[in-house]
């Protein structure tokens, strides 16, 4: 049995990182995420958060910031935080839900509709130029696994 670092007689499961999915997602994820960003700060001055926050309420309408959480996978704090900016510009408004007064609803104001739907063309040529190195069956292939992946993990958790 051949020894493992540190001395030990037990070998533990050596990690190659650079094959392991959820490193490789997570990077891919910050590289694609970090390119955008610069788009999104330097011609609307927008953070991936922000973008997030704007990106939910002009696709789904108005929403709490429980709801923005979980449909983008931000914290608390991250959602609260974008979202302050974002009323603090004037591009989300945040009003008492009149069902639940506890509860406040975030929508775009109509500057920040404005800004969402500049961005929108960005963001989507952003994601032509990622998906032009697949073909088309390799797009299919891709939607229908991320699809199965975030199912499962949705379903079960990551484990």
């Amino acid at each position: 049995m051949a020894k493992a670092k540190h001395g030990s007689a037990t070998a533990s499961p050596h990690l190659a990182l650079e094959h392991f999915l959820p490193y490789r997602l997570s990077i891919l994820s910050n590289t694609v995420s970090n390119a955008i960003a610069r788009d999104y700060q330097e011609k609307f001055g927008l953070t991936v958060p922000e973008w997030r926050v704007m990106a939910v309420l002009g696709r789904f309408g108005p929403a709490t910031a429980t709801g923005i959480g979980a449909r983008t996978a931000m914290d608390k704090v991250t959602v609260s935080r974008a979202t302050n900016r974002l009323i603090e510009r004037g591009q989300v408004l945040r009003s008492t839900d009149t069902d639940d007064r506890r509860r406040a609803i975030l929508e775009l104001t109509q500057k920040g509709q404005n800004i969402h739907d500049r961005i929108v063309p960005v963001a989507l040529a952003h994601e032509r130029g990622l998906l032009e190195a697949l073909n088309k069956k390799e797009k299919e292939t891709l939607d229908a696994l991320l699809a199965k992946l975030q199912s499962h993990t949705d379903r079960d958790g990551p484990n």
